[in-house]
């Protein structure tokens, strides 16, 4: 899943909208710190090639619903349509959403609530393909084994994340309150794994290969939900987002990146052991078993069309917990290019495991 970086303070997406409409020196520094961060770890990466055929920069995170993108990344699987697909890195995850609603980057693999909140606060944006799904686990300590336990307890997680969301619906469903418990915003995914490990906090809601990890190595450590309890099978967790404009300005570009996602979909499913070997190590600091157990429990899908309906009514959460006012509508998202990409790549779609139709 997405790499998660919080903070005690709600991310302020306020100025978004501003700095859209006119240019700022707030935007011109950000435009400076895009540049300087955007690199690219591909064979052939950079300069030329991004000169001469495009390219399109992104941001993301360190989970397993960026397979796809980060195998489409690493064997450059959008070069035989003319486009290079580049990275750009942020220090935090806040400054990673806000990179995209500025324009200083022209997509990026996110949380959907994550979205949600950038949409709401009038950023130009839109959900173009899915990122990965299932993948979430809440895990407890020793001894923490049921919902009610867990009032007064202190929950690492990060906010407005769906690594916050699904707590807070895990306890609604089991009448506790969000209030209950003391929730810690954790820096990283690491910073957090650490935490639970060491007993400075007592749950925590985080994602593959970490939950296993915590499972397999804190003696007595309790898997809690693992999601599907919650949400059904195959619920979102990522969406790949866009910068709307582009949706009409450079479609070919948007279709060469979800259909080099959709290739390294049919790779990661049929050729397991090749694809992690492209990216433990590179793109994920675990284990290669922890991997492959992450693979299996939290699949990166680029169809996410069956999942419009769950990715909406989140919202009611978001809403709940103060985080959105306004519920974003249908126009939020917008699988156009990727029905477009499905119908000229029947062949490779129909070989997919794991799609909406």
């Amino acid at each position: 899943m997405c790499d998660r970086h919080g903070s005690a303070v709600l991310p302020d997406f306020s100025g978004i909208v501003a700095a859209n409409a006119a240019p700022t020196r707030r935007r011109a520094l950000a435009a400076t710190a895009a540049a300087a961060l955007t690199f690219a770890m591909g064979p052939g990466a950079g300069g030329a090639l991004a000169q001469g055929r495009g390219g399109l920069r992104s941001t993301h995170g360190t989970g397993f619903c960026n397979l796809n993108l980060f195998l489409a990344h690493s064997l450059q699987l959008a070069r035989e349509d003319g486009l290079e697909i580049q990275f750009v890195n942020t220090p935090t995850f806040a400054e990673q959403v806000t990179f995209l609603g500025m324009g200083q980057v022209d997509l990026g693999l996110m949380p959907y609530t994550s979205f949600i909140a950038l949409f709401n606060a009038g950023a130009p944006v839109r959900i173009i393909a899915g990122g990965g799904v299932e993948g979430c686990s809440i895990v407890a300590r020793p001894g923490l084994d049921t919902p009610q336990k867990l009032r007064g307890k202190t929950l690492g997680t990060f906010q407005l994340d769906t690594l916050e969301v699904m707590p807070y619906d895990y306890l609604k469903k089991h009448g506790v309150s969000f209030r209950d418990v003391t929730v810690r915003y954790m820096g990283n995914t690491p910073e957090a794994v650490e935490a639970f490990k060491a007993g400075a906090i007592d749950w925590i809601c985080t994602i593959e290969p970490y939950a296993t990890t915590l499972v397999n190595d804190v003696k007595g450590a309790v898997r809690l939900s693992d999601g599907r309890d919650i949400y059904g099978p195959g619920y979102t967790d990522c969406v790949l987002a866009c910068r709307a404009n582009l949706i009409r300005e450079n479609p070919a570009g948007l279709k060469a990146v979800i259909k080099g996602m959709m290739r390294a979909q049919l790779m990661a499913e049929t050729k397991q052991q090749d694809a992690l070997g492209r990216v433990v190590g590179t793109y994920y600091k675990t284990s290669m078993e922890n991997a492959r157990l992450a693979m299996e429990k939290q699949p990166a899908v680029v169809d996410a069309r069956g999942q419009t309906d769950f990715i909406l009514q989140r919202t009611d959460s978001l809403v709940e917990m103060g985080y959105i006012k306004n519920k974003p509508g249908r126009d939020a998202i917008d699988w156009t290019l990727l029905e477009q990409v499905i119908t000229e790549n029947q062949d490779l779609y129909r070989q997919l495991k794991h799609r909406s139709a």
